[in-house]
């Protein structure tokens, strides 16, 4: 092993102070100094990090080699106390029963080395313990990608976990039933947690837009990176006669435009027709070059998700998605999410087993139009 350099002592290790800079010195030089020791301190920080997550995934590839096989697992937690002990007395309470039992974990969820570099660049060892307890590998991988791609904290990582980010997009992704569709992956959620609006009993539509706007912010983060915000009530002319859409967002990822209705009650089918013609507007009238055709998201307190399965809006551009205001107690959330995933799944495989259809017979829903007021006639 090559000797380490011996780092010399400064003036400042010193305790004296710096001398100041004189008139000689260059006016670019000190901040160039100035990038290069932050660059280097930050690369000396993630490779250290780096390094810190893949001991650890050694470590419990090695205690689950020779220690947890076969059927050993009350020897197995009597040896990884005792190690543990011995590591924490030789290395500190980094190494306590708790941790070694973590690596072990770690190791024994993924065995791949390489993809554990990978995220190790990204990730830190307390990332790594925020997503242990997820049980799906397909979720822990994609709670850990957008932990990493969002250079997000442990406590952002939580919240979402704690939300059910992950299957929440697997819901909004069951409507996806088609190469015929017009809806990407993974762009939606269903249902959608507006519990930050501070909404009260018995809002209104102009409540529910209005307290949207109030917190943009926090609105955004609930859809997902890449939504940017560009027009609240956009007009539309058609003819003699307006129409306004509720949001329209742009999604820089997509190249698209992506319009927001906003709904109260139960989704009905004439909602359809309403977002097609926005759609339709959009693409004519908006549409630059270069953008891909506009997409739309309706959102409502109860989706129906039978008559939007029966209806293939997803062909047409047009997702539907719940949006809660009031979160019900964690344990009650994670069951409801749970069954609705559960559902989505299994009418999607019904959906596969189905013959293709012809568009021939496409329904064409009735659009109740709307006074500029917002009252329908």
């Amino acid at each position: 092993m090559a000797k380490k350099k011996e780092v010399m002592p400064t003036v400042a290790d010193k305790g004296a102070v710096a001398p100041r800079a004189t008139g000689a010195l260059p006016d670019s030089l000190f901040s160039d100094c100035c990038v290069i020791i932050e660059r280097r301190k930050y690369n000396a920080g993630a490779y250290a990090n780096k390094e810190i997550i893949l001991m650890c995934h050694e470590i419990g590839q090695r205690i689950n080699i020779d220690v947890l096989g076969g059927q050993r697992a009350e020897y197995g937690k009597r040896i990884v106390a005792e190690l543990a002990q011995l590591l924490r007395e030789k290395y500190g309470r980094t190494f306590d029963y708790t941790n070694v039992r973590r690596m072990a974990h770690f190791a024994a969820r993924f065995p791949d080395f390489q993809i554990v570099a990978e995220l190790a660049q990204q990730l830190s060892w307390s990332h790594f313990t925020e997503l242990l307890p997820v049980k799906s590998d397909e979720a822990f991988m994609y709670y850990a990608g957008d932990a990493a791609i969002r250079n997000i904290g442990t406590k952002e990582l939580r919240r979402q976990i704690s939300r059910k980010t992950y299957e929440r997009r697997e819901i909004a992704n069951a409507q996806i039933g088609s190469a015929q569709s017009r809806i990407p992956f993974n762009v939606f959620k269903d249902p959608y947690f507006l519990d930050t609006l501070g909404l009260t009993d018995n809002f209104l539509e102009a409540d529910l837009e209005k307290a949207v706007l109030s917190d943009l912010t926090a609105f955004i983060l609930e859809f997902g990176k890449g939504f940017c915000f560009i027009e609240k009530q956009k007009r539309m002319g058609v003819d003699d006669k307006d129409f306004r859409l509720d949001l329209l967002f742009y999604h820089r990822t997509l190249k698209r435009l992506v319009v927001v209705e906003l709904k109260m009650g139960e989704f009905k089918p004439e909602f359809m027709g309403q977002m097609s013609l926005y759609l339709k507007w959009l693409n004519r009238y908006e549409r630059q070059d270069g953008e891909n055709e506009p997409i739309g998201i309706i959102l409502c307190p109860q989706a129906n998700r039978s008559v939007v399965e029966l209806m293939e809006m997803d062909k047409s551009g047009i997702a539907v998605a719940e949006f809660w205001t009031v979160l019900p107690p964690k344990e009650e959330m994670e069951k409801k999410i749970t069954e609705i995933l559960c559902e989505a799944k299994e009418r999607l495989e019904r959906r596969k087993l189905l013959p293709p259809k012809s568009s021939a017979g496409q329904i064409d829903y009735f659009y109740e139009f709307k006074d500029d007021d917002g009252d329908e006639d």
